[in-house]
């Protein structure tokens, strides 16, 4: 990271270069957490490795991502944790996989099913950037059925996630969970009916504001841009 808080996703192999100056690749490679490296600029830069917000914030994408604000309600919601298996419709540019995949951790396993190839392979090179080996993208269309069995938790970020109810009922677990996200109220509307015909309990759908602070010598406000309306997250349980 750099003076002005620019952060930089490094490769150790290579010279780092920026309009700040370069270090040499020797610098980079004996270098530690926290410790101070200057450019031939005579610029400084903290040298930090990366946390799973660092990464995505910097990985390659080509579509939009559901955020972190989303992201942790669906963990938290859901119960996700260590040795959970997670199978997922939609990849996008792998976010909520990696996050998934750190969650879980190695005793657990994320599949992400993804019907674009372009998206899948930039998911699959992120995945790799961020070196999780318990993530897996398949480019398959998940309508056409879904492979694992006996899975913690489905998440959904589909047009229609009502044409998967009976299939996700026979995925999960008992007990499991089934999140989707949908930035229309008509969306979820139907898939609540769907989901109360298949039996489905502790149906919600919940929506996330999020409002950061501005603090400053002369007073404490909430800033005046905001993360408004992202998705509605819906959740059932099969029970």
């Amino acid at each position: 990271m750099d003076e002005r808080g620019k952060k930089y996703l490094i490769k150790e192999d290579k010279d780092f270069h920026s309009d700040f100056g370069f270090i040499k690749k020797e610098h980079l490679e004996k270098s530690e957490e926290g410790q101070i490296l200057k450019t031939h600029l005579e610029k400084e830069f903290i040298v930090l490795k990366k946390d799973v917000n660092d990464y995505v914030e910097l990985m390659e994408r080509k579509c939009s991502i559901i955020l972190p604000k989303d992201i942790g309600i669906i963990i938290a919601y859901t119960g996700l944790g260590a040795g959970s298996i997670v199978v997922e419709g939609g990849t996008g540019a792998g976010t909520t996989a990696i996050y998934f995949g750190n969650v879980v951790g190695s005793e657990g396993r994320v599949t992400s099913y993804e019907i674009r190839e372009d998206f899948a392979k930039i998911a699959e090179n992120n995945v790799k950037g961020f070196e999780l080996e318990n993530v897996r993208i398949k480019c398959q269309d998940i309508k056409k059925g879904i492979d694992e069995k006996d899975v913690d938790l489905i998440f959904l970020d589909l047009p229609k996630p009502w044409e998967m109810v009976e299939e996700v009922k026979k995925t999960l677990k008992n007990g499991a969970y089934l999140a989707t996200y949908n930035p229309y109220i008509e969306q979820f509307q139907i898939l609540h009916n769907i989901l109360k015909k298949n039996g489905f309990k502790d149906i919600k759908t919940v929506e996330c504001i999020f409002r950061e602070m501005e603090i400053k010598s002369k007073g404490t406000r909430p800033k005046t841009r905001m993360l408004g309306h992202t998705g509605y997250l819906t959740f059932a349980r099969k029970l």
